[in-house]
């Protein structure tokens, strides 16, 4: 079993800053890519960042220049910098990784419970 625990949401006045983290613990082989993902209020759940373990990264165009995605491999632990924030980025944001699980060795989906971030004008 995989889990993955999400912390760095809350509430933050617009141009502020928050930085989210999600560790994933468990039967874990490896771990390939990672990222976030956030829903927002009456809106479809959209992309905002994914990581590979080799470290490139990709962002939705609305974030890009704000957002910045990083990991640490020898922690399973991935994490979002959120810079210069606009109402719009309010949204519960989700973490995912794809990680290699035994004894199968397939590669499967997990996901954390999602973390609250609001931001206000």
């Amino acid at each position: 079993q995989v889990q993955l625990v999400e912390s760095g949401g809350g509430l933050v006045q617009a141009g502020g800053s928050l930085r989210l983290s999600c560790a994933a613990s468990g039967s874990i082989i490896s771990t390939n890519a990672m990222g976030w993902y956030r829903l927002a209020l009456g809106k479809k759940r959209d992309l905002v960042a994914a990581i590979t373990s080799g470290g490139s990264a990709n962002y939705a165009d609305s974030v890009k220049g704000r957002f910045t995605i990083s990991r640490d491999n020898a922690k399973n632990t991935v994490y979002l910098q959120m810079n210069s924030l606009i109402p719009e980025d309010t949204a519960v944001y989700y973490c995912y990784a794809k990680v290699v699980v035994p004894p199968t060795l397939r590669l499967n989906d997990y996901w954390g419970q999602g973390t609250q971030v609001t931001v206000s004008s």
